[in-house]
């Protein structure tokens, strides 16, 4: 049977309740899995006019789990604190229905950090959430067709990366990068490439010492376990190597150090995964982008892909499961 994927529906007044429309009605979703849809039936309604998208069409929903009832006059929300309270509730059910075992992954669609905390749930976003719930910590992965960036340091101000990185930080995010790159993507020896953390690799001391002090211990850790890892590199150099499949993840300290890179190159197919959770999760690599809403011009393009890998995944842990 196809796997079954928990589906959140995002922020209401985002592209998200488009682009879970859209996606779901391509070939390619149907094909690969059944989607259970945690959201709100009129929104909905308005994403599938808006998509023209018949809910009599041919879609991998199989069903939908209304979580909210919002009033809405026939057009999606303006951003606003219900909105952030519905987005949070759609992911909260999605996300419980996937840790209890009744659906084989799930794959939120996004929703927008500021309006969840201003309704009263403050994290920095799903990750941090999954987490709480998973009892572990989850590490973020971006992966798209070109490269695959992994972050030691998520949603924190560059100003405190350095204090926040430790060689104990690096060494668990490679190492659950490692295994989840042989189980779930069948690399049997994956290559990972570690990023410095400042300009040319510290210039032996002259730019900063973390290089040195915190994360060539750790590329050495990772090579003592067995990880093919390897660095730190000048990150200005070190993802052309990547994409040029030289290595299999890039090992990144910061958010934007990460997240440029792959959004120059794989913007609208780029997935966020969050590996370590005893479940598996994913999701688009973009925001609410209130300004498309209800223009119908949102690609669905990086939804379908999250899709399609939690489904992927999903079978391959089937896979490993019965064998």
């Amino acid at each position: 049977m196809k796997p079954l994927i928990a589906v959140s529906l995002g922020d209401p007044a985002g592209i998200g309740p488009e682009i879970v429309v859209e996606a779901a009605a391509r070939s390619s979703v149907r094909r690969a899995c059944r989607l259970l849809v945690y959201g709100d039936e009129g929104v909905l309604a308005v994403a599938r006019r808006i998509r023209k998208v018949r809910k009599d069409a041919s879609t991998a929903i199989e069903r939908v789990e209304p979580v909210t009832s919002l009033r809405i006059d026939g057009a999606l929300p303006r951003p606003a604190i219900r909105c952030g309270e519905a987005a949070f509730r759609y992911f909260e059910a999605a996300a419980g229905a996937t840790a209890g075992g009744e659906c084989d992954a799930l794959a939120t669609a996004p929703l927008n950090k500021l309006w969840m905390n201003r309704a009263g749930h403050h994290y920095d976003g799903h990750t941090e959430y999954l987490s709480e719930i998973g009892g572990r910590p989850a590490t973020m992965m971006l992966a798209g067709p070109k490269l695959r960036v992994v972050l030691v340091t998520t949603h924190v101000a560059v100003s405190s990366v350095p204090k926040l990185l430790s060689t104990e930080r690096i060494v668990a995010a490679g190492r659950v990068t490692a295994a989840h790159l042989r189980l779930y993507h069948g690399l049997a020896k994956p290559r990972l490439a570690v990023a410095a953390l400042n300009p040319h690799a510290g210039e032996g001391g002259l730019f900063g010492d973390e290089e040195a002090r915190v994360i060539a211990p750790a590329v050495a850790r990772l090579r003592r376990a067995g990880i093919d890892a390897r660095g730190p590199f000048p990150a200005d150099t070190m993802f052309a190597a990547v994409v040029a499949g030289d290595y299999d993840a890039a090992l990144c300290m910061y958010h934007d150090q990460a997240l440029i890179p792959l959004k120059l190159v794989d913007f609208r197919r780029a997935v966020n995964v969050s590996m370590g959770l005893p479940f598996l999760r994913t999701s688009p690599d973009h925001g609410t982008a209130y300004d498309l809403a209800g223009t119908g011009r949102a690609s669905a393009d990086s939804m379908e892909a999250a899709i399609l890998l939690a489904a992927s995944m999903s079978r391959a842990a089937s896979r490993v499961s019965g064998a």
